[in-house]
């Protein structure tokens, strides 16, 4: 069988967990960051859990991470 490629900018966007979540960053971290708040701006810095309905497309993207 040959290797499947990974996609680049998929790679970059979610990480996985040792226990095999799919993580990511919420949408728009940087645009206009100065006017919002410090609670706000700390919760763009967290990682969450992928959705399950993307899960099966995302894991196709990375086929060795997830």
């Amino acid at each position: 069988m040959p290797k499947i490629k990974t996609h680049k900018g998929a790679k970059s966007r979610f990480h996985v967990t040792g226990s095999g979540k799919i993580m990511r960053v919420k949408g728009p971290k940087s645009h206009l960051r100065t006017k919002k708040a410090k609670r706000v701006r700390g919760q763009f810095d967290e990682m969450i859990q992928l959705s399950p309905r993307d899960r099966k497309r995302i894991s196709r993207l990375i086929p060795y991470g997830a």
